[in-house]
């Protein structure tokens, strides 16, 4: 189903919708190899962080897309970035209308800011 909203806008809350639930009805959801040698108690603290970014302004999200965020957990700074792929291509080709949830699949990386 295509958003009736601009499509920066659809995109945005549909990688917020991704982002603050991690539900796999949404997408993937993965960490890097930096992010899951974390403690737990650090990787718990980092999901949450990730959850509840908000800090998106037009110098980070200049397409108003809400795909790219950093956050900064026990002194580690990290960045969480949103993908999406044309559905059912195996994650081989960008999403032609990522606007449209029914189109587009959505993968989720958390990384550490050096594994970028």
């Amino acid at each position: 189903m295509t958003n009736s909203k601009a499509p920066g806008a659809a995109i945005a809350a549909l990688n917020d919708r991704l982002r603050t639930t991690l539900s796999p009805a949404y997408g993937r959801v993965f960490q890097t190899s930096g992010v899951a040698a974390l403690p737990p108690e650090t990787l718990v603290r980092t999901l949450a962080a990730v959850r509840a970014f908000s800090a998106f302004t037009p110098s980070n999200d200049p397409y108003g897309e809400h795909d790219f965020g950093s956050v900064e957990v026990d002194g580690t700074k990290l960045f969480w970035k949103i993908d999406c792929y044309q559905k059912g291509t195996d994650f081989l080709y960008g999403a032609e209308t990522p606007e449209d949830a029914a189109t587009t699949d959505r993968v989720l990386t958390i990384m550490l800011a050096e594994e970028y």
